[in-house]
């Protein structure tokens, strides 16, 4: 009888049949929120931009992502993100973020860990003291500069796609709730902005629940009430989720925000487009100056830095270029097989 170790290590040497897919992807998170950034064994994606790229995926390739963000792979909260190659001429590379529900139009959180990734991993040269990415996005170029020390990332700051107030000051009824004030405010995506506090809602781990049934009830009400119309691209009109903000929990955070997304998705992060979508609002009304830096924190505590950098327009839109600036760290080297006789594992989703 062979010693125990040497037995285990044969699963490690164990082989899939050569009819399983095959796909790779390093995890990572911001803040605690998960990006799954895939690597290798990804069918074929076509398309000459990277909206072209998101709606093949959408139409070709769909079960790809229900396999990797599902279960048994994934979970309900899971999300990810596909590097192409660029589209415009001063791009490094391009990525397509794919969650629950299906594929969203830029992710903050999703840009910093995919700078982490790019770099301490080898796709991009790493240079100290900062390391200049761009990154094309379905919402369009955006800019990442990470801080590096002894060729490790230390922090990045992006700066988002413009920002801008949609409506101001609307009252929705929501039913179960009545009437709700609130903003609808596009950074990179749009979402519907609520103050928590006055409504009386907790933005802690223990409303986990009541934020979800909340944040979903005021999305589909105002995407019943409100034409949601981006300036450009009608394939980026669509409300992405509810945002929950209010004061801040721990000492030195000027806010806390909760971003209820997709099909009843929590970020963990405080949320990059939305943390831009605050500073807009907050600039639009005039609470905030060029430069002024707001410190957000999420549900589990997490922070961004967020600051409006200079005022510019964006179609009829009066807006601002948001700066963002957080950590990511990578927690995860994985290689997922897909047995084609194995019906679980197409994927399937539990909330």
């Amino acid at each position: 009888m062979h010693p125990f170790s040497e037995r285990l290590s044969s699963l490690t040497a164990w082989e899939p049949p050569k009819n399983w897919l095959q796909i790779t992807a390093i995890d990572a998170h911001t803040g605690g929120e998960p990006l799954r950034v895939i690597t290798g064994g990804y069918l074929e994606i076509k398309g000459n931009t990277i909206l072209e790229r998101r709606a093949y995926l959408k139409t070709h390739l769909d079960s790809l992502r229900k396999a990797l963000m599902w279960e048994p792979r994934g979970h309900a909260d899971m999300y990810g993100c596909i590097i192409t190659e660029p589209v415009t001429e001063d791009a490094d590379f391009g990525v397509i973020f794919l969650h629950n529900e299906g594929y969203s139009s830029m992710c903050g959180h999703g840009i910093i860990a995919v700078t982490k990734v790019a770099l301490e991993l080898g796709l991009i040269e790493i240079k100290e003291p900062v390391t200049t990415l761009r990154i094309d996005a379905p919402a369009g170029l955006i800019t990442a500069y990470a801080r590096v020390e002894n060729r490790r990332v230390i922090s990045v700051k992006f700066q988002n796609v413009p920002s801008f107030v949609l409506y101001r000051d609307q009252d929705i009824h929501v039913p179960g709730m009545g009437n709700v004030r609130l903003d609808v405010v596009y950074g990179g995506a749009f979402y519907a902005y609520v103050n928590a506090d006055d409504l009386g809602i907790g933005m802690t781990a223990a409303d986990y629940r009541l934020l979800i049934e909340k944040g979903m009830a005021i999305k589909k009400a105002v995407m019943d009430t409100l034409p949601i119309v981006h300036p450009f691209e009608e394939d980026l009109s669509f409300l992405y989720g509810t945002i929950f903000y209010g004061k801040g929990h721990t000492p030195g955070t000027d806010s806390r925000n909760v971003c209820i997304f997709a099909d009843g998705e929590v970020d963990r992060s405080p949320t990059g487009t939305g943390v831009s979508g605050r500073v807009a609002l907050h600039h639009a009304r005039g609470e905030l100056a060029l430069g002024q830096p707001m410190v957000i924190e999420s549900i589990v505590g997490s922070r961004f830095v967020a600051s409006a950098q200079a005022v510019t327009t964006f179609g009829p839109h009066s807006a601002i270029i948001p700066e963002v600036e957080g950590n990511a760290h990578i927690c995860g080297k994985n290689t997922f097989l897909l047995d084609p006789e194995d019906e679980l594992g197409k994927g399937f989703f539990l909330r």
